[in-house]
This record gives C-alpha cells, structure tokens and sequence, in this order.
C-alpha cells in the first residue's frame, strides 16, 4: 500500500510539474495547463478516496499494541 501512495504523490508532483512548465512556456489561451491541473485535481480525489477505502477494509490501519 505504501507503493501505491508513494506512486500517486508522484505522479500528482509530476503534474504539478508539467503545468508550471506549460504556464510558463505556452501561448496564452492554450488548455494544456488546465488540463495539466484538473489531472492532478483528479489523482488527489483519487488517492484520498483510496485511502479511506484502505482504512475502510483493514489494509491501512494501526499497529498491533505489543
């Protein structure tokens, strides 16, 4: 499960990335930015849902007590 977070941090950072460089590099009224975001947006949505749907069906949860 740790994978898959660490994945999706990524490729969310990613698209971060690629719409700062399209922000900066593109011609105004270009749609690559917006879509770059709404991308991102979208894995966040994504990823929080998985994570409740983890802790929802036991594969995140707390430690045993020792």
């Amino acid at each position: 499960m740790k994978i898959i977070v660490i994945a999706f941090l990524l490729v969310i950072l990613g698209s971060l990335a690629s719409a700062l460089f399209f922000l900066l590099s593109d011609k105004p009224g270009s749609q690559r930015t917006v879509r770059a975001l709404t991308l991102r947006v979208g894995l966040s949505i994504l990823l929080f849902v998985l994570l409740i749907a983890g802790y929802y069906f036991g594969f995140i949860g707390n430690p045993p007590l020792r």
